[in-house]
């Protein structure tokens, strides 16, 4: 057994659904694997589309869907402001999936990435701006100061958002206090989350 028919026979609700949609990418020349811990779908190295599902639907995650036409307002940008090119398309039940569309679509990008269009992803370019709190913590401390510039710029981003959020200063010096440790041993404000 693959480790698609894996993640797929594990879904005790949505099976059916994720089995026909995967039935769609079986006869196009796509490598499928599995990366974020979801069926993905490659061509030419280069990921196209995903599948999951989640409680209340399942859906597919085409990586540059904005690039494509969508003429039958399929796709949905879940997270609004920060996803630049990936849309979802979401099926609540088995009488929305249209295979002649989807296949359509993932044919679709299958020509973009032949043309080379691709959405190009910019680092990170915000000012790192650093919470009084953790300024003056860094300065006292030179231990922690380096293991803090150890960190790639988006890490020290991640750890002055954190702080920054916070609107009582209380609650800033707790927030401090629970990342000191992970600055001291290298560990990123997220690293435990992505790993699983």
């Amino acid at each position: 057994m693959t480790p698609v028919e894996i993640y797929i026979n594990k879904k005790v609700v949505w099976k059916e659904e994720l089995a026909l949609l995967r039935s769609v990418f079986k006869g196009l020349p796509l490598e499928e694997t599995i990366k974020w811990g979801a069926p993905t779908y490659v061509f030419k190295g280069k990921n196209i589309v995903g599948l999951a599902a989640f409680k209340k639907y399942c859906g597919l995650w085409f990586f540059q869907g904005v690039l494509l036409k969508d003429r039958q307002k399929k796709f949905i940008n879940a997270q609004e402001g920060k996803t630049k090119a990936m849309r979802q398309w979401r099926f609540y039940s088995m009488d929305e999936i249209d295979l002649l569309l989807i296949k359509e679509y993932v044919l679709e990008t299958m020509a973009h990435i032949e043309n080379g269009n691709e959405v190009k992803f910019t680092r990170n370019t915000k000012p790192l701006i650093i919470p009084l709190e953790l300024m003056q913590r860094l300065s006292s401390d030179k231990q922690l100061e380096a293991g803090f510039n150890r960190f790639s710029k988006s890490k020290q981003h991640e750890f002055a958002a954190y702080i920054a959020a916070a609107k009582r200063v209380e609650t800033k010096v707790k927030r401090l206090e629970k990342i000191i440790p992970l600055i001291l041993s290298g560990e990123g404000l997220n690293d435990r989350y992505k790993k699983s």
